[in-house]
């Protein structure tokens, strides 16, 4: 398989930089393995079955990138130099790992300042980034974070606008409770609480898993040949009640749905054989590209996902290559709105 496999082209007037509003209102693409139909994710209570399950991400986004300033004593005196940082990923002893810009100029030792009182000594500088020490840890972190942060919008949408305050409550789930992840389960975007209390109404039920997204969900594969690449790696946790509550839906006939690719990647993680899953706890770099045999997971909710990307070849593996570009052509000729902030799809391969 070839990256040009996966590649497509998209208008950029479809790539959504807001989302709609209310959040049901977004549409929905509903596809099987031969009918295509355009819904709204209001109408997910007439498309799902009593007995479903929809697995969903607590994950919660923090406001992971910070705007600070550095200092350097040189013959004309001390110099301060603007440096935008995003977090990716606590280490065990309370520091973290971090995108820079610009990172070459960062030297060990160094220290940046931002707002909130939050301050941070680069401890490392690696080729592609680097680990911060912050002056703060646990809750007076959390607090100063919320101050000096903010949202961690993905390249496409940062590129066209800065991030802002609508983003706080835009970017994150209604059911958001775990925090850790520097990017949304953005299916997950859809639901408001309204919406989820119709479909416990009807039967349909729940199950909740923890995968912090990471920011290397957005990492381009760099290979020609798919089969090469390699994915970074996310912390991720299904609990011995989420695994009984998968299991029982399977026993009762329920198909099992996850809403997101994160959800998705966990529950296959988990798997521990054709329709069993046990509890897990740990670091996932599953990779599902096409051939991949699915265990777990009956469908799939999700949005539209960028050309050549792992989530498109995920996507291909549970619905065919072929089919998938079927999809997604229709999704370009009907203006659906892409990527995060987008309209969402719902993949029935039976």
């Amino acid at each position: 398989m070839k990256l040009s496999d996966f590649d497509f082209d998209l208008p950029e007037a479809l790539i959504a930089t807001r989302p709609v509003r209310p959040r049901p209102a977004a549409r929905l693409l509903v596809a099987s393995r031969d009918t295509i139909a355009d819904r709204h994710v209001a109408d997910l209570p007439e498309i799902l079955r009593p007995g479903d399950l929809l697995v969903i991400n607590t994950t919660k986004v923090i406001p992971a990138r910070l705007t600070g300033q550095r200092a350097r004593a040189t013959a004309q005196g001390l110099v301060h130099a603007k440096v935008e940082i995003t977090l990716t990923e606590p280490q065990p002893d309370g520091s973290w790992r971090a995108l820079a810009k610009p990172l070459r100029k960062l030297a060990a030792g160094e220290e940046i300042v931002f707002a909130g009182g939050l301050r941070a000594e680069v401890a490392a500088r690696g080729v592609e980034d680097v680990v911060l020490r912050f002056n703060l840890s646990g809750p007076e972190f959390d607090a100063a974070l919320d101050v000096a942060g903010e949202m961690p919008l993905p390249p496409y949408i940062a590129g066209r606008r800065a991030a802002d305050a609508q983003d706080r409550e835009d970017y994150q789930t209604v059911f958001a409770r775990e925090a850790g992840a520097v990017a949304a389960p953005t299916a997950s975007l859809h639901f408001d609480d309204a919406l989820l209390e119709q479909l416990r109404a009807m039967g349909v039920g729940f199950a909740e898993v923890t995968l912090h997204v990471g920011a290397g969900t957005f990492l381009p594969v760099k290979v020609d040949d798919v089969r090469d690449h390699r994915m970074h790696a996310e912390w991720g946790q299904i609990t011995p009640e989420a695994a009984a509550t998968i299991m029982a839906a399977r026993a009762r006939g329920g198909r099992i749905i996850p809403v997101g690719t994160t959800a998705l990647r966990l529950i296959e993680t988990a798997a521990t054989g054709p329709g069993a899953i046990a509890a897990w706890t740990g670091k996932t770099d599953i990779f599902i590209p096409p051939g991949f045999r699915f265990r777990i997971a009956d469908g799939l909710m999700t949005n539209f996902h960028l050309p050549k990307s792992t989530l498109l070849m995920l996507v291909s593996a549970l619905m065919g290559r072929a089919r998938i570009m079927e999809i997604y052509a229709h999704a370009i000729a009907q203006r659906y709105r892409f990527f995060s902030y987008g309209d969402a799809s719902l993949l029935l391969p039976e």
